[in-house]
């Protein structure tokens, strides 16, 4: 019988590094620090300077890893339980809870160092807000107790555009407040969708999301009225002059094609438009950016 090859110190360090890279949820991250650096472009009206870039997609980087991080430990028993997350670090025994905790406070704290010390202190205050809010309100109050956990904790998520705006403006203009509320309608029909595909996890789990609790049903129509609620959101970009034709003509295509998809949702009861509407979310919300960006670049 042959004996297990031992891992060298190399392929150990990659494993400890996989596995902490792991809490910080980097799929999730690199989305919302994309959406960053666009409302910075947005903001000066060009790309602003690269240090300031690197500085705020650093601290942003620290900043939301800290809220996953901690999400992750405050969650792990819910991880445990559902099939889509037991391969995370702390259900699958790769990091210890209490490393992982302070992993993420350690994160955190860097976080806002970083921003109040490279950036300004707006942009570190508005991030450390925005963790506070997703650890407390989010994970800890709303996740567990209320089928409007996305909808109220997706303001979080949300943050990182006022982050942006005010690294290069030092200050949250309305703009910033549309754009902001563009991610927080958003996000219910993401990750409503998501909860269709999921939903006996959820169950297992005993998380009241939207489909366990008021059904199917109700969780599609919800869909269709948050998608028509963000067409609305995106044009009033553009009515308050902010943005050009190239990104209403864009905002209605992109808006459009999200409420057809609704619309099949509502009256297709299989998974297929749930999984479509996850999917091309995704894609909406970064192709809704970059457009905002080249019409910032190039007003029409």
């Amino acid at each position: 019988m042959q004996a297990e090859a031992v891992p060298t110190k190399s392929e150990q360090w990659r494993q400890i590094f996989s596995s902490y890279l792991n809490l910080v949820k980097p799929h999730v991250t690199v989305l919302l620090l994309g959406t960053t650096v666009a409302t910075m472009a947005i903001a000066a009206r060009g790309l602003p300077p690269i240090g300031l870039v690197i500085a705020t997609l650093i601290g942003g980087f620290m900043a939301a890893g800290s809220a996953n991080c901690i999400n992750c430990y405050i969650d792990r028993d819910i991880d445990q339980v559902m099939g889509r997350t037991q391969r995370r670090s702390l259900p699958s025994g790769k990091v210890e809870p209490r490393n992982a905790l302070i992993f993420g406070i350690v994160l955190g704290i860097g976080s806002f160092l970083v921003l109040a010390l490279f950036v300004n202190l707006l942009s570190a205050v508005l991030a450390l807000a925005a963790n506070l809010f997703y650890v407390f309100v989010y994970t800890m109050g709303l996740k567990r107790t209320t089928a409007q956990n996305i909808v109220i904790g997706g303001a979080a998520g949300a943050v990182p555009v006022l982050v942006g705006w005010a690294a290069v403006t030092n200050s949250v203009d309305l703009p910033a407040i549309w754009l902001f509320a563009i991610i927080f309608y958003w996000t219910p029909p993401h990750f409503w969708a998501l909860s269709l595909l999921i939903q006996k996890d959820y169950a297992k789990a005993n998380v009241p999301m939207l489909p366990n609790v008021m059904g199917e049903k109700e969780t599609r129509k919800q869909i269709l009225l948050y998608s028509l609620l963000l067409l609305a959101v995106t044009l009033i970009l553009f009515l308050l002059g902010t943005m050009g034709y190239i990104y209403l003509i864009s905002s209605l295509i992109l808006g459009g094609i999200l409420i057809y998809m609704s619309i099949r949702l509502l009256r297709d009861e299989s998974k297929k438009w749930a999984r479509t509407i996850f999917w091309y979310s995704n894609c909406y919300l970064a192709l809704i950016f970059a457009i905002m960006v080249i019409d910032r670049v190039l007003p029409l």
